[in-house]
């Protein structure tokens, strides 16, 4: 559940960013950022409490550390310049996993105020990286400013939506869950609560659980949302999401894989330029909704079951496909 000082600090560092950063989407990816490099930090320390050693600022990578970027004796433009520094270079770091090199890929700071990144950076150090529900309930408190209508029809699908389709899918924690369009994870997350909560009385153990998590899939033409839909499956507990940049109209790779539960709000709209979907839907269209709604069809096993979302028109109007 989230409270409401974790809200207030995610609005906080949104307003510290607006004056620089006026874009939406462009505020999550710089909170999304400061995040994960303040949780490698976090991460590292527990491991030095621990008796271990640094994993992640190690071998080069110490100057780089949260704790010294946020070291009170350095200077804000010296601080600046480390930070700016910093997030580029993570992409290249060896030794932070893929899933992160992958989130900081094309990362930068896209301002150069030492007094605007100083008080983002002292609002972002408040936050502490824990294994609870409550880091992902507040990852997606964040992505909740998503929620008007993106590029090519891409809406987020409000919570309440997303729970009741999962409560009516019901899927099972050995089925297999797919949502060939998933933005920032809402329906998987969804998918894997509802199962949890299936076994509350008698909760899953560790190998239970990392199964149910291997057959839960994501696919998603952005690689924006595919960053952000790892970020949050990774808060909500998945060491390694399988979320994928995949054009699911348009590629064949994964055509043969089939699942037990899809799930998905699609794009409404059809971009400019039109689709281009490959010759192995059962229909021939160029509506993006109907060849979504075709190819789910098409990847449900025997007995598999489908929540999708689509525009009234697909159902009740007799237009051109």
């Amino acid at each position: 559940m989230l409270n409401q000082e974790t809200k207030r600090r995610i609005d906080s560092a949104r307003d510290i960013l607006v004056g620089k950063v006026p874009d939406p989407k462009a505020q999550v990816e710089q909170i999304t950022t400061a995040m994960i490099y303040k949780f490698m930090d976090d991460m590292d320390k527990e491991a030095q409490e621990l008796g271990g050693k640094a994993r992640f600022f190690t071998n080069g990578y110490e100057k780089y550390s949260w704790t010294n970027i946020m070291d009170p004796k350095l200077g804000g433009h010296e601080r600046l310049n480390i930070y700016a520094e910093a997030v580029v270079k993570m992409a290249e770091n060896p030794h932070i996993p893929q899933l992160f090199r992958d989130i900081f890929k094309d990362s930068f700071l896209p301002y150069r105020s030492p007094e605007t990144l100083s008080l983002f950076l002292k609002e972002i150090n408040r936050f502490t990286y824990v294994h609870s529900e409550d880091l992902g309930d507040a990852f997606e408190y964040l992505l909740s400013v998503l929620g008007s209508q993106g590029d090519a029809g891409q809406f987020r699908t409000p919570r309440h939506i997303i729970d009741f389709i999962a409560d009516i899918v019901d899927p099972k924690k050995d089925e297999s869950i797919l949502d060939p369009a998933c933005g920032t994870a809402g329906f998987l997350i969804s998918a894997y609560k509802h199962i949890l909560k299936q076994h509350k009385d008698k909760p899953l153990n560790p190998e239970d659980k990392k199964r149910m998590m291997n057959y839960i899939v994501g696919y998603d033409i952005s690689p924006d949302m595919v960053k952000l839909s790892k970020v949050n499956m990774y808060l909500h507990g998945f060491p390694t999401p399988h979320i994928f940049e995949y054009d699911t109209l348009s590629s064949e790779e994964k055509w043969d894989e089939t699942y037990d539960v899809i799930m998905a709000n699609p794009p409404f709209m059809t971009p400019k330029g039109g689709i281009r979907p490959h010759k192995r839907f059962s229909v021939q269209a160029n509506r993006a909704e109907v060849l979504f709604v075709n190819y789910i069809m098409e990847h449900l096993n025997n007995n598999g079951r489908a929540g999708i979302i689509v525009p009234e028109g697909i159902i009740f109007q007799s237009g051109n496909a």
